[in-house]
């Protein structure tokens, strides 16, 4: 293995981390509306905590797609 592949695996790993939790800060922002918990009604903080229930579902669904698709 040379360097420049070495700095692209590393380059990746980083890459894959960022868009990871940019994904998670918009899916979680979206749910939210963009309010704090402070600023959310109760009707609102319950909508907002199943609106992350279902992202996170979602993401282990993909997860488990991804699983399957390389058997």
């Amino acid at each position: 293995m040379n360097a420049n592949q070495i700095i692209n695996l590393v380059m990746r790993m980083f890459i894959r981390k960022a868009v990871g939790r940019g994904m998670n800060a918009g899916i979680n922002r979206l749910s939210g509306k963009g309010k704090s918990r402070e600023e959310m009604s109760p009707e609102e903080r319950r909508k907002a905590r199943q609106g992350k229930q279902s992202a996170r579902r979602a993401r282990q669904a993909m997860k488990m797609g991804r699983r399957i698709g390389k058997m």
